[in-house]
């Protein structure tokens, strides 16, 4: 025990030190414009965390010493993901509404019927269409590892993958608040926008975090309900395969949904229902909710760090540009439908 928390000393002292970094440089920029009475671009610790993080990555690089500590940052996602659900009362849940939770239906059959299609344009291989899809209709890099035991997929084909997913991550968090802001978009309808079209849930909470607080929050809860059907889609995807006979039989499916299911969703339900029995007091969701937030200031450190563009790029051209134009494709489906939702049902 004492031998691993040394090992992820080095790496969390990083994630602390990237994070708290975007927090001060944005209270200074804050600080002084107050001071100077001049009005400043308020920009949150979330991006500059991620900007000096991907700075690192990109120019020094990270040190093998630090990476198991960096590689924690989906461990503080999900514990902040946990958290927050002390600021979500069961009423508060509900507001994602039955509307919005067709989107994430609709979202689910058009990022699979797409990267299908694109997959065999360009002549992918079957399992590497396979895992695209999976990553773009759910839960990005976290579905595309569930996954790649399932279909037994090769270790290149995941890493093509999840290649194309983190490269259209991390441009997601500079495009979605610009084309949101151009928008007019509600905090309602971008959170939902984001959830349904941004895969990887620290990248999707980021961008919803940029726009305002609320649509953080609404984030939340659109990429939390796509990421609660990843034992189902992945359980369909290895039936598939295994009457290929290209994968493992599934023994127990019951076992199986379980052990791939997110279980820090349950965590979320599990504190947003004690909050809604009120066990917790107003003081104490005060402070989960600073818990939670210290938990994003990891993670999106996290995001930056393990983000290097050189090594994304060495990883192919055919499975980015399926990537690409896929993710683009379903962005800008996923923002009509939250569109034509926003205006029908006032979201």
């Amino acid at each position: 025990m004492v031998t691993r928390i040394v090992r992820l000393l080095p790496g969390l002292l990083l994630l602390f030190a990237t994070g708290f970094a975007g927090k001060v440089v944005e209270q200074s920029i804050s600080s002084y414009g107050r001071t100077h009475h001049v009005a400043l671009p308020n920009i949150e610790y979330v991006l500059w965390a991620i900007i000096f993080g991907l700075i690192i990555s990109n120019t020094i690089g990270v040190p093998a010493i630090f990476r198991p500590g960096v590689d924690t940052y989906e461990f503080w996602l999900k514990t902040g993901i946990v958290l927050q659900g002390a600021r979500f009362l069961f009423a508060d849940i509900l507001k994602l509404g039955g509307v919005s939770l067709a989107c994430v239906a609709v979202e689910l059959i058009v990022a699979t019927v797409l990267m299908i299609w694109l997959g065999r344009a360009f002549e992918l291989k079957p399992k590497l269409i396979s895992l695209l899809a999976i990553g773009s209709s759910v839960c990005g890099v976290s579905a595309i590892i569930a996954a790649k035991g399932a279909i037994d997929a090769d270790d290149e084909d995941a890493s093509y993958a999840m290649a194309a997913i983190l490269a259209l991550g991390a441009v997601s968090l500079f495009v979605f608040p610009l084309i949101g802001r151009a928008l007019g978009m509600s905090d309602h309808a971008y959170g939902l926008w984001v959830g349904l079209a941004v895969d990887n849930t620290a990248e999707s909470i980021a961008a919803g975090a940029l726009y305002s607080d609320a649509a953080g929050q609404f984030a939340v809860l659109a990429k939390t309900a796509r990421n609660a059907t990843i034992g189902f889609v992945v359980l369909g995807y290895a039936l598939y395969w295994i009457r290929q006979g290209q994968a493992r039989a599934v023994g127990n499916k019951a076992a199986f949904l379980w052990d791939r299911f997110p279980k820090f969703v349950l965590g979320f339900i599990g504190v947003s229902a004690l909050a809604s029995l009120r066990v917790f007091s107003a003081p104490q969701i005060a402070d989960l909710a600073n818990l939670s937030r210290w938990a994003f200031l990891f993670t999106f450190a996290g995001v930056g760090l393990r983000t290097n563009f050189v090594e994304l790029k060495r990883q192919g051209w055919r499975p980015l540009v399926v990537g690409t134009v896929g993710e683009c494709a379903i962005a800008a489906i996923t923002l009509a439908l939250v569109l034509v939702a926003a205006r029908s049902a006032g979201l």
